[in-house]
């Protein structure tokens, strides 16, 4: 699958050195394809998860940056721009590193590559969470064309909502080959917690509820969860997005906008349980008072436009995918560990003043 699309080509990762951009530069590198061009600043990411094949072109920086941004020439047959202000929680504490990481990044890849002829897609990778409705009651999957409100979590959603404002207006205004692809919470191996630079909270370490769970199960702690567990997400394991973004470029119409969802609702506390099955952990769960910012109470995305139009459907159930994620973190439990151990002095300090 895509190998035909794939072959001969050069694409553009931003934030290529991420937990889904690494994913997706491991793969594109399993085609007969001819240069994959990698632009991340490593602000969440680790240069050690790029993969050494000469195929790589790398450039420490960010998309933002002018001097970047004149590296960037009409040479790519595709653009995957997956850079992004890592959380929500990151963004709340520091609006202005979200903006500059988030809007100004998709504001100025879109300018830059508004007159390219060779570009045959730019995929924007979109979220999901900024357009579901907020609600604690039986939630209906979020279709692509819902109402979007004014009323948003973080500046994370509402930087996010924007990068897909620009696309669609440099789709319709200039003709840019635009393809938003909205994710639901993905998860699976190389999400490394710690990787890249100290944000302000410890978010930079517990940076994603999957993650977090596995690594306390693994060392036999108890998952925090926030309120009584009843908030519930649409978990989609981390090859079955890259999958998704292979058809949005090759499958995907120009302007448009696909979700890339499991289609299944599965609570906080439903995926803690199961965590501690796969690992055999058996401390209580440690419950505690609801996060004051997050209304986005139960979500899910529907998947029927995607298979209907890109022929993508999620393939990895969340027991398989979450056994996957146990394995692979425990066979990596030292490289997380190390990412970990650099942003001890600034857990400590705030755990101390707290």
């Amino acid at each position: 699958m895509f190998k035909g699309e794939m072959a001969h080509v050069s694409v553009l990762v931003t934030g290529g050195a991420g937990f889904v951009g690494g994913n997706l530069v491991r793969r594109l590198l399993t085609y007969d394809i001819q240069t994959v061009h990698i632009v991340d600043n490593l602000l969440s990411a680790e240069r050690s998860n790029i993969p050494n094949d000469e195929r790589i072109r790398f450039t420490h920086g960010s998309i933002s940056d002018d001097k970047v941004l004149a590296t960037i020439h009409d040479t790519y047959d595709y653009i995957f721009h997956l850079s992004t202000y890592h959380g929500n929680q990151s963004s709340i504490a520091n609006p202005l590193a979200d903006h500059d990481n988030n809007t100004l990044t998709s504001l100025k890849l879109l300018e830059r590559v508004k007159d390219f002829k060779q570009l045959k897609k730019w995929v924007y990778s979109a979220a999901g969470c900024a357009v579901a409705e907020k609600t604690d009651q039986n939630a209906q999957a979020t279709q692509e064309d819902a109402p979007i409100s004014l009323d948003m979590d973080s500046p994370y959603s509402i930087s996010k909502i924007i990068g897909e404002y620009y696309a669609v207006y440099y789709h319709e205004r200039l003709g840019v080959p635009t393809v938003r692809a909205r994710f639901q919470n993905v998860y699976g191996p190389r999400e490394i917690l710690g990787a890249g630079e100290w944000r302000g909270t410890p978010a930079t370490v517990w940076r994603n509820v999957t993650p977090t769970f596995i690594f306390k199960s693994i060392q036999g702690q108890s998952l925090p969860i926030e309120g009584d567990g009843s908030a519930a997400r649409d978990f989609i394991y981390v090859q079955d997005i890259v999958d998704g973004l292979l058809f949005c470029a090759t499958k995907g119409a120009s302007g448009d906008v696909y979700n890339l969802a499991s289609g299944v609702e599965t609570s906080i506390l439903e995926l803690a349980t199961i965590i501690n099955e796969l690992t055999g952990n058996q401390a209580p769960i440690d419950f505690r008072p609801g996060r004051d910012w997050d209304h986005s109470g139960r979500r899910f995305g529907s998947t029927e436009k995607s298979k209907k139009e890109l022929g993508f459907e999620a393939k990895i159930s969340i027991r398989n995918g979450l056994a996957k994620t146990v394995e692979w973190t425990k066979q990596n439990i030292t490289l997380i560990e190390l990412s970990m151990r650099k942003h001890n002095e600034h857990l400590e300090a705030i755990e101390a003043n707290s």
